[in-house]
């Protein structure tokens, strides 16, 4: 959905600021829902399966608001550049918003700089389903939260953050992916 630049430019303030609304709502030991969603990574489309990357190790699985937002692109920087510790511990990193597929191939180029997918969810099922949604009344629209869930490779949550910044949720990824991996000896 493309909004007028007075209508974007306000969005884009909104989202900035939005408070959570709760904290996640999977908890640590829960059942992460498995999924298979459209994603892209450096432009070109696949389809990415939770049940297939946890064959190869924890997955950072975190849910944020809008593509080429300024929250959400520092979000994706923010990861493109730990994605080489992640890899060290066979750890994989997926973004998911309700952007359709069009803009996450762009976005997987542009701003995860090749490094990581990014899963388009207009239909809202992924996100639904680890109750990461929130409405936005200022744009009549529902967006997905700014939440990330660390999932372990017996598909079990980790960790889930839900903060409106983009730091706290690489900080805590990388730290629970190292004690998940320390555990592992």
């Amino acid at each position: 959905m493309t909004y007028p630049p007075a209508k974007r430019a306000l969005l884009s303030l909104a989202l900035c600021f939005v408070a959570t609304a709760a904290l996640a709502a999977l908890k640590p030991g829960a059942d992460a829902p498995d999924f298979s969603i459209k994603a892209a990574q450096g432009g070109k489309d696949f389809t990415f399966s939770l049940q297939e990357a946890l064959k190869k190790g924890p997955v950072v699985l975190y849910f944020y608001p809008k593509s080429f937002t300024s929250v959400c692109t520092e979000e994706a920087h923010e990861f493109a550049e730990t994605m080489d510790q992640f890899a060290s511990m066979n750890a994989s990193v997926i973004g998911v918003s309700g952007d359709g597929i069009e803009t996450q191939r762009e976005f997987s180029t542009k701003e995860c700089r090749d490094k990581f997918p990014v899963g388009a969810d207009p239909q809202f099922n992924v996100i639904k389903a680890y109750d990461a949604s929130f409405s936005l009344p200022i744009a009549g629209s529902v967006f997905a939260n700014r939440i990330s869930y660390v999932i372990s490779p017996e598909g079990k949550i980790l960790s889930a953050v839900s903060d409106s910044g983009a730091t706290k949720h690489i900080e805590s990824a990388l730290e629970t992916v190292k004690k998940w991996k320390a555990g592992q000896k």
